[in-house]
């Protein structure tokens, strides 16, 4: 634009200076050419001089001064004003319209009078028909390639992605090619300095459209490329209607709008002044409007099975409401407001619409591959979301001219609430991903099943991650939050120095008045070192008993067998008895008849043992099978018999259950008695006695009876 200008001077200066010795001229001297006599025609023109002249004299760019502090009527106050003054001079650069496409035409007369506006146009056509030529060139060429991608499944997370890639791929290759051939062969050759401004412009814009339609193919993937299907390979779940909708007017949108782009910065080059390109833009932006509207309410309906709070009409008026305020707000100057309001609805769409997509293509595979693992799909999916709401950060701070790595002697103080406001967002989103993947690692840890075949000590292992990680767990998460509350009041400008010298003077304080609390901690976390007790194995510590649930900075939770769960301090614990490590030994005692041959029972229990341990139900849990001792003691009634077998730990119940059932019936089909307590009645030689005995017995009966019910 100001070399543009600067010719135009340097013309104007010529064209006078031509005139002013025109009068002198000999009669000898020749006329000036045509061409040029209707160049210094035109810029002769009093108002074409005033205006040069005031472009040459611009005054030089000053130094902005620091705007002082206004409260917020006044700052209301003044972007009222502001948008008063940008809509006055849009009404009044309307009517100056015509007179300025007619001075553009004439230049463009001027300069392309030799190949006329047709031929310029064909100009263009050609070069994109050539782009499109070597695009086509480059299809074939890739033939096998394109048979790779229609020939790999899509049944596993995987091979999506490696579609995908290879979509993305092709898409750039065709996107390279088209442009070698249009904009790239162009240049190639020397052409006139507007000439070649105008034809670049435009074959820019049909580049932009093909690259966008390429991309827009290789993730919407539209019917109309032919693949069985073609459902699947889409990025983001849509009928074959909304993927066809959204390709052909994501195309004209974006030609459309890259089309006026290069004309206004055209029109700037051939002399349009800045209100009446913001004139035609405000034209052509409602234009744009219209095709975007066209676009939300002409959509098909959603027929892929997701149901959303908000119905399709209720959406469809939301995004009107939203459309009309942006071109509102871009007519009006208020730019900065267009690009907030702009980023505040686009940004949540585009981290829903990209959280969709990575759960639609990491879906769970149709076959008998394994899943995507859940913590790299939530790693994709928080990372994509960091660098969205990133990038939509520094997009703003541009809009508001801040600088995020320092200050400058010009801020005021908006600005440096707004730059602390956005370096704390970044530090937060930062801290929130690291967090997220942190706590999938954990939850990943703990939900691992150990596979069969391991032995004592990986089951060990995984025993004492399942009771240590969620203590680190909830330690790592009080330093990430520690930490971003300190970093992103630093970011504010706020001193943290101070913040940190009273946190300790607190933490001090509340730990000489809470001596229990802190005994509580400790032991907890010496408890911990000395790897007492684990997450599901059974303690005992005075009168609390249980299985270990889980732990807090201060307390262990134990369930009971009968259900209860009693909360214990770890400062109250005191000794603790672990009936759940390693192994256990149970011992038990039967007792048999004196009569009974102690070998023979000796031998009947070791082949109950080897019996047990041969079971496919008790077999995991035996360590050494079931066998006798010997004899314990010669008790009142018969012989007592000592055994023991180990098992693993809280599994000896269940096998000793088992042990003394098939005991009995060993002993039945062997003839061994187990003794029990008889009364024997010695009887006398008469009736009456006997008698006697008999009802003595019998009012004996009758007081037990009496007494088990209470009477």
């Amino acid at each position: 634009m100001r070399l543009a200008l600067k010719l135009m001077a340097v013309l104007a200066a010529i064209a006078l200076a031509t005139s002013g010795m025109s009068a002198a001229q000999t009669p000898t001297q020749a006329p000036p050419p045509e061409k040029i006599q209707q160049l210094i025609d035109i810029l002769s023109d009093p108002a074409i001089k005033a205006w040069l002249a005031q472009q040459t004299q611009a005054p030089p760019p000053s130094i902005a001064q620091p705007a002082p502090a206004q409260d917020a009527p006044a700052m209301l106050s003044s972007g009222l004003a502001m948008i008063k003054s940008h809509s006055e001079a849009l009404l009044e650069a309307f009517p100056h319209l015509p007179s300025q496409f007619e001075r553009a035409r004439n230049i463009l007369l001027l300069e392309f009078e030799e190949h006329g506006i047709l031929g310029v146009l064909a100009l263009i056509a050609g070069f994109i028909a050539a782009g499109f030529g070597l695009e086509k060139l480059a299809r074939l060429r890739l033939a096998g390639y394109r048979h790779m991608m229609k020939a790999l499944p899509t049944t596993n997370p995987a091979n999506r992605l490696k579609s995908l890639a290879l979509r993305v791929l092709y898409a750039f290759i065709m996107i390279a090619a088209f442009t070698i051939g249009s904009a790239g062969v162009f240049l190639v050759f020397a052409w006139p300095p507007l000439l070649r401004e105008i034809v670049l412009a435009y074959l820019t814009v049909a580049v932009v459209t093909r690259t966008v339609l390429m991309i827009c193919r290789s993730l919407l993937m539209p019917p109309f490329l032919g693949l069985p299907d073609i459902a699947k390979y889409r990025v983001v779940p849509m009928s074959d209607e909304r993927a066809t909708h959204w390709y052909i007017y994501a195309g004209l949108n974006t030609a459309w709008f890259t089309f006026v782009g290069a004309t206004l910065g055209l029109l700037g080059t051939l002399g349009f002044d800045p209100e009446s390109r913001l004139a035609i833009g405000s034209i052509a932006g409602f234009i744009q409007l219209i095709m975007v509207l066209a676009a939300v309410w002409m959509r098909p309906p959603n027929q892929s099975g997701t149901h959303h709070h908000v119905g399709p009409k209720a959406t469809s008026w939301l995004l009107t409401t939203f459309f009309i305020t942006l071109w509102l707000l871009r007519v009006s100057g208020s730019t900065t407001a267009f690009w907030v309001l702009f980023a505040a609805v686009a940004l949540p769409a585009t981290i829903s619409a990209a959280r969709i997509a990575v759960h639609h293509v990491l879906r769970p595979p149709e076959d008998d591959t394994e899943p995507f693992p859940q913590i790299t799909i939530a790693v994709i999916d928080r990372g994509l979301r960091v660098v969205l709401i990133i990038a939509a950060a520094y997009f703003l701070t541009r809009v508001w001219g801040l600088d995020l790595m320092g200050m400058t002697e010009g801020d005021t103080v908006a600005q440096r609430l707004l730059r602390g406001a956005l370096n704390a967002a970044i530090i937060i989103l930062a801290a929130d991903f690291g967090w997220s993947i942190a706590k999938a690692l954990i939850a990943r840890w703990l939900g691992r099943d150990m596979p069969e075949g391991h032995g004592l000590a990986q089951t060990t292992q995984q025993a004492r991650l399942r009771t240590l990680l969620p203590i680190f767990q909830n330690i790592l998460f009080a330093v990430i939050v520690v930490m971003t509350v300190l970093m992103a009041l630093s970011s504010m400008g706020v001193e943290i120095g101070p913040l940190i010298a009273g946190a300790g003077v607190v933490g001090i304080a509340v730990g000489f008045g809470s001596q229990t609390l802190v005994k509580d901690i400790i032991s907890g976390i010496f408890y911990l070192f000395d790897d007492a007790f684990r997450v599901g194995e059974w303690i005992e510590s005075g009168s609390f008993k249980g299985t270990v649930e889980s732990f807090g900075l201060r307390s262990v939770k134990l369930r009971h067998s009968r259900g209860y769960i009693a909360t214990v301090p770890f400062g109250e614990l005191g000794a603790v008895q672990n009936m759940s490590r390693d192994w256990v030994i149970d011992k038990f005692s039967i007792t048999v008849g004196f009569d009974t041959d102690v070998e023979k029972v000796r031998k009947l229990i070791k082949k109950l043992g080897l019996e047990l341990a041969a079971d496919p139900e008790f077999a995991p849990i035996v360590i050494e099978p079931l066998k006798m001792q010997g004899i314990q003691n010669f008790g009142d009634y018969g012989i007592e018999l000592r055994m023991k077998m180990m098992t693993k730990p809280g599994e000896q119940f269940l096998l000793r259950r088992r042990a003394l059932v098939r005991l009995k019936q060993l002993f039945k089909e062997n003839g061994i008695e187990v003794p029990f307590p008889t009364v024997h009645v010695q009887g006398a030689g008469s009736a009456t006695e006997a008698s006697a005995a008999q009802k003595l017995v019998m009012d004996q009966a009758a007081k037990v009876a009496g007494a088990g019910t209470g009477e």
